[in-house]
Parts: structure tokens; C-alpha cells; sequence
């Protein structure tokens, strides 16, 4: 089949780390031309979005791995020039946006998918097996980082619209909500906030859901001095006891590790992808994102240093 030919727009560590090399592994992808304002990838690069689309480069698709702010303009661009569209997550700076984007890839009859890539562990895949069915009697998520190692320098994540410790706390929530049996809300959240940051470093949420008679308990914290924690537990009310750990990626029941063979997050997800374009059709999941602006409407704030 011809490939299909990107432009990967925003060459930051996420880029340089999972885009680039999963769309090398992938025969069906041709990397046509990068957006970065220092330092090419490409052969061809530009130094924003827009000289991309007035080049001329021949392209078909956009993967944006900007910082999620400016991603609704570019992909308002790429979608109006009949590009397929992906998006790291989370793929927009609201919901409102994603919507308008979703509506906008349905009317130019092109490819719009929002990525969650946590979701593409084999372990995830197989959890929401086991789950299915059941009634939760408890949920306990904990996602501990230290925010220096993972975003050093990094002054965007604590500004309006750069979702503080929800930018990894998203990809908890895309988990639990791929794997959960029914639908989760947002009880109630207490919110920590630094002096002079716009958004959060730590959360502590409860969930509420049709779907389980217990506690369904959140912590996210972005102070973590040391190694990081990225856990969610279940166990059902027939006393099944399902973990998964290291972001998703190993699975435990009942205390027994299970073999969970299967593609690496990124390669699946340009495999996704490929799928999509094929088909013409669009992937749009916009409940991990919802959960966090949930989380901002209902929580209560408070000061730490």
C-alpha cells in the first residue's frame, strides 16, 4: 500500500522518544516533514505549522505533539487542508475545542484521532477483559512522580491550560476509564496548588459510579522525591483482585503476574492509525478529559509551598 506521508508538528521529548521511532518501525508511514523551531528531525523542516502548510510539501497526515494550548488552532489548520489528524494527549485544551474539532474532521471527511496512549498496554487490553461484568467494590489509584525529572524547566505545565499534575493524572484516567464496567464522575477532588501556579502539583479524588458499592479513590502527586508510582487496584465483589502497574503496563491477579504479549504503546497506536486513515473514519475519546475538567469544576483549592 503507498505510505502514508506525516509531518510530525512539535519535536519535544514525547516526539523524539515515541513518535519518531514508532513511525520508523512502521512501513506504513513515511516521515515527509517536522515543525520545530530549534533543530530539524526531518529533512525538511519548518519552524511553524503554518510555513508547514504553505509549503507545498507533499502530506497526509499531521501528528501535533505540541504542549496542548496551541493544538486546536494547528489542528483547525490541518483539518481545513484535508490532512488526517492525530493528537497526543490530552488533545485539547478543553472540551469544547475537541468537539469542534470532531465536528470540523466529520465535515472535510477526514481521519481525526484522539490518542490516549496508556490505553494501548496489552495489560490494559486484557484488565478490561477481566473486568468486564463485574461489580467494583473498590478502585485505589495512585500516580506519584517527581514533576523535575519529567518536566524539568518545563514553565508551560504550571500556567492556565497546561494541566499541572493532570497531565500525567490524564493518563490514569484514560486507564480506569477504558477498563472500568460502567461510568465513572467525579465526587469531589481537593486540590493543591503552588504560590503563583495556575494549575494544580497534587489532587486527591473520589469517584462515584453505578457500577461499584465501594470506595473509588484517586492520588495524584507531582512531589514525589524519588522513583515514581503509577498504579490502579481493583477488586470485584466476587473478591477478584486485579492490579496493574508501572502505568499500565504489567498486570497482576489474584497476586499472579499475567503474560501480556503484544505491541508497545506507540507502535500501536500508529498501527490504530494507519487503521483509521484507511477507513476513513475517526477515533474521538474525550472522557479522560472530561474527568479532569470535572475534577477543576467540583474541587476545592488549597495553598502548599
Amino acid at each position: 500500500m503507498t505510505p502514508i506521508k506525516i509531518g510530525v508538528i512539535g519535536l519535544g521529548k514525547i516526539a523524539r522518544d515515541q513518535h519518531l521511532p514508532a513511525i520508523a518501525a512502521n512501513p506504513r508511514f513515511e516521515l515527509a516533514a517536522t515543525v520545530n523551531r530549534s533543530g530539524a528531525a526531518s529533512a525538511t523542516n519548518f519552524t511553524s505549522a503554518a510555513d508547514l502548510l504553505n509549503s507545498g510539501v507533499d502530506l497526509n497526515a499531521v501528528a501535533i505533539t505540541t504542549p496542548p494550548g496551541p493544538r486546536y488552532a494547528i489542528a483547525r489548520d490541518c483539518i481545513a487542508a484535508g490532512l488526517d489528524v492525530l493528537l497526543e494527549k490530552p488533545p485539547t485544551a478543553s472540551l469544547a475545542e475537541i468537539e469542534d474539532l470532531r465536528e470540523q474532521a466529520a465535515a472535510r471527511g477526514v481521519s481525526l484521532f484522539t490518542t490516549w496512549h496508556a490505553q494501548h498496554n496489552a495489560a490494559v487490553v486484557k484488565a478490561k477483559d477481566l473486568i468486564k461484568g463485574h461489580r467494583i467494590s473498590a478502585m485505589k489509584i495512585v500516580w506519584h512522580e517527581d514533576v523535575e525529572k519529567w518536566h524539568p524547566g518545563q514553565a508551560w505545565i504550571w500556567q492556565a491550560g497546561g494541566f499541572g499534575v493532570f497531565d500525567p493524572g490524564i493518563n490514569a484516567f484514560s486507564i480506569a476509564s477504558k477498563i472500568f464496567p460502567g461510568s465513572l464522575f467525579v465526587r469531589q477532588a481537593a486540590l493543591s496548588f503552588r504560590d503563583g501556579a495556575d494549575t494544580p502539583i497534587a489532587a486527591e479524588i473520589q469517584f462515584e459510579s453505578a457500577a461499584a458499592s465501594g470506595p473509588l479513590e484517586c492520588s495524584l502527586d507531582w512531589r514525589r522525591a524519588s522513583g515514581e508510582e503509577w498504579t490502579i487496584h481493583l477488586s470485584t465483589e466476587g473478591g477478584q483482585s486485579i492490579a496493574l502497574f508501572d502505568g499500565g503496563a504489567r498486570l497482576v491477579v489474584d497476586g499472579e503476574p499475567q503474560a501480556t504479549p503484544g505491541a508497545d504503546e506507540y507502535p500501536d497506536i500508529y498501527r490504530r492509525f494507519a487503521e483509521l486513515v484507511d477507513a476513513r473514519q475517526s477515533e474521538v475519546d474525550v472522557v479522560p478529559l472530561r474527568l479532569v475538567a470535572d475534577c477543576l469544576l467540583v474541587g476545592s483549592r488549597n495553598s502548599v509551598a
